[in-house]
């Protein structure tokens, strides 16, 4: 990967974690006056002229207002709501499968509120009806989950473990 192509943290000016660009978009707005380094990676940068370090984290100097972000809905953001568990039986196994409570065909749609996870055997079993017209049970009742800042950014924290003072409840590494 090229040095411009390394992940770069972008904080809003409350220092809330706001996205991750790379560092060609990163020097851009620090040249710009839009942000400023809070944090340099060991990792130069050389131009004809000069070398600097190549920034990690990066505040914005004005505040970015933006909307809430949403959990995306998608198979494995089903099982890791249902805590990885069949929603009829409860098991937990690693061989699950997506479950329209209302079959699609009775008109339930491809939605959170419509969405669990289930076992293969207990998804044979309920076939292609409700859970009342198959005499089955819910353990929960399926919502849309609340999106949390730990949770997008996630897949970055395993690579930067620098950035985890920036996010509240991560587990901090030692």
């Amino acid at each position: 990967m090229s040095a411009l192509q390394t992940s770069v943290l972008v904080l809003n000016q409350n220092y809330e974690p706001l996205n991750v660009c790379n560092v060609k978009r990163a020097i851009v707005l620090l040249d710009h006056g839009k942000a400023e380094v809070i944090e340099e990676s060991s990792a130069l940068l050389r131009s004809f002229r000069a070398a600097f370090r190549i920034p990690s984290v990066i505040r914005m100097v004005y505040y970015i207002k933006r909307p809430r972000p949403q959990a995306r809905l998608s198979r494995r953001e089903v099982f890791a709501r249902d805590n990885f568990a069949c929603q009829y039986c409860g098991i937990k196994t690693s061989d699950l499968t997506l479950d329209h409570v209302t079959p699609r065909h009775q008109g339930g749609g491809h939605s959170w509120e419509n969405l669990v996870a289930a076992c293969r055997a207990c998804n044979h079993r309920k076939a292609g009806r409700t859970p009342e017209q198959a005499r089955m049970t819910l353990r929960s009742t399926p919502r849309r989950p609340r999106a949390t800042l730990l949770g997008i950014f996630r897949r970055y924290l395993e690579s930067h473990p620098g950035w985890q003072i920036f996010f509240p409840g991560a587990p901090h590494a030692s």
